[in-house]
């Protein structure tokens, strides 16, 4: 069996899912990349990249895998339909640039005007002391200074401080329920039912962590607080909180799944095949949408 790499930290649950399936299919073929390479239409580096995370391999090269291999072409279709959603929501969008300002063309300055010169007193007569008393209307006038039209105003800084202020103040109480509840959302006994499904932690297991399930009906539908999801197919290895809502939807249903770790295990796969059975499903251990709709009621 082939000992493969770790697969990137950063890979959603659902693309690292497609990944594993895909490369039990190959260990259990018993090709190399190269005799892969061989038999269906893509080279021995994009196998590589494909079976490593690296790149997200197309329809037609799982299809081909699943065919060469004998596996169930449909079921690996939808793990692949998953995936690419997964995939292309994860890719970041390019950030629009700013449009530049034109440049305006500097305003020439008015030329100062000239002071006009001042005549020199006469000097004082003898026994006089002191300067001689100045008639009104003998100031000499004050340099006119004029200033560049389309000059920059300024602009006091004391309102626009107090202004920022006002807003920290009023926005600090709405941030604050917000970051203490992400900091709340994780660790073992978790209080994970008040969590909002739609701005969900990102999930990342960790060894020992277990997860409350706090159990309740909405419009006849049974939910354990950590997933609304009623389609995402799961299998052997995939991770994440639909995995821990499934666990705890099982545990409710009568069917141990093991700990509630959010990691689908051989326990986990057990209880889905012994649910499947008693619903009369297929029991292939795949948590699809037949599978959560039995799970919900």
């Amino acid at each position: 069996m082939s000992r493969w790499s770790g697969l990137p930290a950063s890979l959603d649950h659902r693309v690292r899912q497609l990944a594993v399936q895909l490369r039990r299919l190959k260990d259990h073929s018993g090709l190399s990349l190269a005799a892969l390479a061989a038999r269906t239409p893509y080279s021995k580096s994009s196998w590589e990249r494909y079976l490593n995370g690296k790149k997200l391999p197309p329809a037609g090269a799982v299809e081909a895998l699943a065919r060469l291999c004998g596996a169930d072409v449909t079921r690996l279709l939808a793990l692949h339909e998953v995936a690419a959603q997964a995939w292309s929501a994860g890719r970041p969008v390019p950030e629009a640039r700013p449009p530049v300002p034109p440049v305006q063309p500097a305003m020439p300055a008015t030329p100062v005007q000239p002071v006009p010169r001042v005549a020199s007193a006469p000097p004082d007569p003898p026994g006089r002391s002191g300067p001689p008393p100045r008639a009104v209307g003998d100031e000499a006038p004050l340099p006119a200074v004029h200033t560049a039209p389309g000059a920059a105003r300024q602009v006091p800084l004391g309102p626009l401080v107090l202004g920022a202020l006002a807003v920290l103040v009023v926005a600090l109480p709405v941030l604050r329920p917000w970051q203490d509840h992400l900091a709340a959302g994780r660790g073992t006994g978790a209080a994970m039912a008040g969590r909002a499904f739609d701005a969900a932690p990102e999930f990342t297991p960790r060894p020992g962590e277990t997860f409350d399930c706090r159990l309740q009906r909405r419009d006849g539908a049974l939910y354990a607080g950590h997933s609304r999801t009623a389609a995402t197919v799961l299998g052997g290895g995939a991770e994440g909180w639909d995995v821990v809502e499934a666990q705890c939807l099982l545990r409710r249903h009568g069917y141990d799944p093991g700990v509630v770790d959010g990691v689908v295990g051989g326990r986990t796969l057990r209880a889905v095949k012994r649910l499947q059975a008693a619903s009369g499903l297929p029991t292939d251990g795949i948590v699809g949408p037949g599978t959560w709709k039995a799970l919900r009621r």
